[in-house]
């Protein structure tokens, strides 16, 4: 069964990037991606567009951007830990820049994982290797979200 990633991106440079780095690391993953917090919101509690789960699954993990419209990631992943259904869900953070408050902020709402993105485009691929070796290989997650 193919693992699902959750993508909430605002920049297309960055969706671009991410998409182009999957590719060439070739990693066996399905990449949903939404450019804002409800988005993100309305994904994850399957509303609206998002409610046909054979074509927006539930994620097995989330990389969520900090700075987003609408609602950004510290909103989503409030929500997001207030959720049963969804509260275990592995949230990787994701941010172009590593202030500590940042850092702390997201630790306290509960995420996993604090990433920096990388400042080069051709770090991408790199990136997502280091990101596939350890989430999709070395990472033991928690019990499908939906049993």
């Amino acid at each position: 069964m193919t693992r699902q990633l959750l993508v909430a991106e605002d920049e297309p440079t960055d969706v671009f990037l991410l998409k182009r780095g999957f590719a060439a690391a070739r990693v066996s993953i399905s990449l949903h991606f939404v450019e804002d917090g409800q988005a993100a919101i309305d994904y994850l509690s399957g509303a609206g567009e998002y409610a046909d789960r054979d074509r927006y699954p539930l994620p097995d993990l989330m990389l969520l951007d900090i700075k987003m419209p609408r609602l950004d990631g510290f909103e989503v992943l409030g929500w997001l830990r207030q959720q049963p259904g969804l509260k275990r869900l592995p949230v990787a953070m994701f941010s172009s820049c590593d202030l500590q408050q940042d850092v702390n902020r997201a630790y306290e709402l509960g995420a996993n994982s604090f990433l920096v993105k990388p400042q080069e485009p051709a770090s991408m691929s790199n990136f997502v290797r280091r990101f596939e070796d350890y989430w999709l290989e070395l990472n033991r997650g928690p019990q499908d979200l939906d049993q």
